[in-house]
């Protein structure tokens, strides 16, 4: 039992990178895939899939071979949930990194949340 799912989904991917492994299985949530999804649409990743595996779906990763080093930060924690204002938004590492934001219209980016004027719980930094 994990109690952070979404802390051990980074953890995976970060150790994944350093050990220089291709690809990588983990169980599948919609907030796991929605993560991915984010980081293959800003070329953190190569690819990913989902697959079924009798009655558990598990999401299939491929890495990036030539990726420099990533730093994946987890902000809000089960213990403590970190929340934040449109307003209060800002780049990270002066716009090389990226935040992942839980809004009520879904996952997203930093920039797209203040685009679309949207607080919400900031997942993690990555950059």
């Amino acid at each position: 039992m994990h109690t952070d799912p979404i802390a051990d989904l980074l953890t995976r991917i970060r150790n994944a990178y350093t050990a220089h492994h291709e690809e990588l299985s983990v169980s599948h949530s919609k907030i796991k895939e929605g993560i991915v999804k984010i980081l293959k649409d800003h070329d953190f990743i190569e690819d990913y899939e989902t697959e079924e595996q009798g009655i558990f779906k598990m999401l299939n990763i491929t890495l990036k071979e030539s990726l420099p080093d990533i730093t994946f930060k987890k902000v809000s924690k089960p213990g403590q949930r970190i929340y934040i204002k449109n307003a209060d938004l800002k780049a990270v590492k002066s716009g090389l990194g990226l935040s992942i934001i839980s809004t009520s219209k879904g996952l997203m980016t930093n920039s797209d949340a203040k685009k679309q004027k949207l607080g919400g719980e900031l997942i993690c930094e990555i950059y």
